[in-house]
């Protein structure tokens, strides 16, 4: 999506250790008629695919899922990393490693909103080594739903999580694809 890649190129910094910041417009400070563009055009990939559901997980990917569950129609429910006391009864479960906070956590969802009806569309700001999509994948099939796919804002193609999930059947639409990065050259994106 090239008004995506316009606005990595721009305004994304490349930090040593892999980290691509975006802060200024997706995952800090938030520009919300990108998130809406963004979601028109996983509409348009997914069309015809009846989403019932959206899941992301906490916290980055939720102001972008929120934009996408309106403009496809459904509701977005949110994957948490810790429980807490108002969430009651049974919980699907998960591990998941995080490659931004280099730090395992337990993500939960409720059974009560992940119904073996549901028609799941996965949306999350990034993919790299792919351990939180795999781990949301991993919710909706313990639910019984079914995955219709992830759209992902920012993939990194050279990292091993995209080619990981595509492997295993998994439908990714990454707006964004990273062939390389590093700080003297920038963001090179993918064909």
């Amino acid at each position: 999506m090239k008004l995506l890649e316009d606005r990595i190129r721009a305004e994304g910094k490349v930090r040593e250790g892999g980290v691509l910041k975006v802060d200024s417009f997706l995952n800090h400070q938030m520009d919300v008629s990108l998130f809406r563009e963004m979601a028109l055009e996983w509409r348009r990939l997914f069309a015809g695919e009846e989403i019932t559901k959206i899941l992301t997980i906490e916290a980055s990917g939720i102001a972008i899922a929120a934009v996408a569950a309106e403009v496809f129609g459904c509701r977005v429910l949110f994957a948490k990393k810790s429980k807490t006391k108002n969430i009651a009864g049974e919980v699907y479960t998960t591990r998941v490693e995080s490659f931004t906070h280099g730090n395992i956590s337990d993500v939960i969802v409720s059974k009560d909103y992940l119904l073996p009806t549901d028609r799941v569309l996965i949306i999350d700001d990034f993919l790299a080594n792919g351990a939180a999509l795999a781990g949301l994948c991993d919710l909706v099939r313990q639910s019984g739903a079914t995955l219709v796919g992830a759209g992902i804002a920012i993939e990194k193609a050279f990292q091993p999580g995209g080619k990981m999930l595509r492997e295993k059947g998994v439908r990714i639409e990454s707006l964004a694809r990273i062939a390389s990065m590093d700080e003297k050259n920038g963001v090179v994106f993918a064909d």
